[in-house]
């Protein structure tokens, strides 16, 4: 019976892992509102701390912080909203230009020799399949925007229940001081992450938005919300951001002014992702770039635009669970990077 227990124990927690998965996968109307609410609630758990200390009432501060959120949000909608329907309406257009330019391309190679079948060539590499995920995962982040009334409602009862939760964890865990370190480092992790992650995205929003402007391209404030949303996904999301924004540039000023608006990608996501960043934030989020993407993979899948968006906060905070107990270290010692496990093989050996 024991030998038995033993061979079907993985097997059950495999099946509870997909029960679970599609439970959340079901449940995202509920569970996107509420995973939203939470990380905006570790952002603004700092600010509200603080001005408790200054003496402003703990309901005065959560409303504050619940304006500027409200204000951000209305904000953006005003600004992206438009422009999100507009692209969608203009979307056969500039898959049809899109399509056209690649055959042409695809002309010009075979007269130089390069024979090959270009219809079938086409299908199997259209870009502008690109701008239809584009389109999907715009509108879908254009409805997160325009409905948030159950996420400011879950983020104020968050807020208010903030101060005392560390006192009902206390009370709740069995060893009350390795337990709360180990949420305690959750919160502060994903906190730092989240808070540097937000102003460099910010950045580069920002100049993406200039230099698209500058070119002329369509939507560029579209675009520069975009890549500020998108920068928060680690060494792929700039790629993402970029190559939609790319696509237009070629659709609708040529090569050249394309080139253009890659290089402006390819210099602000050098600056910020491998210059401003890393100094920032010394040792990064402790995961390698096959976790990232394959959280990424994942957390869409599961949650749609706002899991890819979300994936890695997610993915740092069960890598930081899993490593507070003996018998699942292993697993968060494979989701880091190759860097953590140096070090602590090195530690091992000293």
């Amino acid at each position: 019976m024991e030998t038995l227990s033993v061979r079907t124990g993985p097997l059950v927690r495999f099946a509870a892992f997909i029960i679970v998965v599609a439970g959340m996968k079901a449940a995202g109307v509920v569970i996107i509102p509420f995973l939203l609410a939470a990380f905006l609630a570790i952002i603004c758990a700092p600010p509200l701390f603080w001005m408790q200390k200054k003496g402003v009432p703990s309901g005065v501060g959560i409303l504050l912080l619940i304006f500027a959120g409200i204000t951000v949000q209305v904000l953006l909608v005003t600004l992206v909203s438009k422009s999100i329907a507009d692209f969608s309406q203009n979307l056969p257009f500039y898959q049809d230009r899109l399509k056209t330019l690649t055959i042409e391309s695809l002309g010009l190679l075979s007269q130089y020799g390069v024979q090959f079948e270009t219809e079938k060539l086409v299908d199997i590499f259209n870009p502008s399949r690109i701008l239809a995920i584009v389109a999907n995962t715009l509108n879908g982040l254009g409805g997160v925007l325009t409905n948030t009334f159950f996420v400011f409602l879950t983020l104020i009862f968050i807020l208010s229940e903030a101060a005392g939760f560390p006192t009902k964890l206390r009370a709740i865990l069995e060893d009350h001081t390795s337990d709360l370190d180990k949420y305690t480092q959750i919160v502060v992790g994903v906190n730092r992450y989240l808070g540097i992650k937000t102003l460099t995205s910010l950045v580069t929003g920002v100049i993406i938005t200039i230099w698209l402007a500058v070119q002329g391209v369509d939507f560029p404030i579209m675009w520069g919300v975009f890549a500020f949303l998108l920068n928060f996904i680690p060494n792929i999301g700039s790629i993402i951001a970029a190559v939609p924004a790319v696509l237009l540039a070629l659709i609708q000023l040529g090569p050249i002014p394309a080139g253009i608006a890659a290089l402006g990608f390819l210099m602000v996501n050098t600056l910020v992702g491998s210059v401003i960043e890393p100094k920032v934030m010394g040792q990064g989020i402790g995961l390698s770039a096959l976790v990232v993407f394959l959280s990424l993979a994942f957390w869409g899948w599961v949650l749609g635009p706002v899991g890819m968006l979300l994936s890695v906060p997610l993915t740092m905070a069960v890598k930081i669970a899993l490593s507070g107990r003996k018998s699942t270290k292993w697993l968060s010692i494979l989701l880091g990077s190759n860097k953590e496990a140096s070090l602590l093989l090195e530690k091992k050996n000293y």
